[in-house]
């Protein structure tokens, strides 16, 4: 009598989807594969056979992450306040994704996927400053500039810090916010 294979449909996908979810409720320090095995009713080896170890799932989270992130800019097109605002949004919808990308002592930062997609993700951000400050565009402190304002409000608003604004509509605030960015 032989053994059928055991087929879990798409573990992979399920697994980082429970890995989303542990990120969201806990963080990812609190992560473990043998819980993500639990949570998607598999054997405990199974998370290690997709992905190699915690660092390699994260790895895989993070490329995602990057990836969501580039079709989010790329669909605001080439305007900055809306490419800030996509910011903003995919960071708040997509908290453990976002999470996990800048922690870089989660995962492998050389990893040619993950490089691949931050890549993709830099280049959709770059060509949305390139479109509202096409005489700027090169000036590493003008990139810098703008992210910072987007990512520094995304952060305070999944932290909880601005209680005070969560009532109000998080595009309308990164309009405001992001308004203060004027390219000269």
């Amino acid at each position: 009598m032989s053994a059928q294979p055991y087929h879990h449909g798409d573990l992979r996908n399920a697994l980082l989807a429970a890995a989303t979810e542990a990120i969201e409720q806990s963080g990812p320090a609190a992560l473990s594969l043998r819980e993500l095995a639990r949570r998607a009713g598999v054997s405990h080896a199974a998370p290690a056979h997709h992905f190699g170890d915690k660092a390699g799932l994260l790895t895989e989270l993070a490329t995602q992450g990057y990836e969501l992130l580039a079709d989010a800019v790329h669909a605001a097109g080439p305007d900055l306040m809306e490419a800030g605002v996509a910011y903003v949004r995919f960071a708040v919808g997509h908290r453990a994704h976002f999470t996990v990308m800048f922690e870089p002592g989660l995962y492998h930062p050389d990893d040619p996927g993950l490089v691949a997609a931050q890549a993709r993700a830099d280049q959709a951000l770059s060509a949305a400053l390139a479109a509202s400050a096409p005489e700027r565009a090169a000036e590493r402190e003008l990139k810098l500039a703008a992210w910072s304002i987007v990512h520094g409000l995304a952060q305070l608003w999944n932290s909880g810090s601005l209680a005070d604004r969560s009532g109000e509509d998080l595009a309308t605030i990164a309009r405001a916010v992001i308004g203060n960015l004027r390219p000269a």
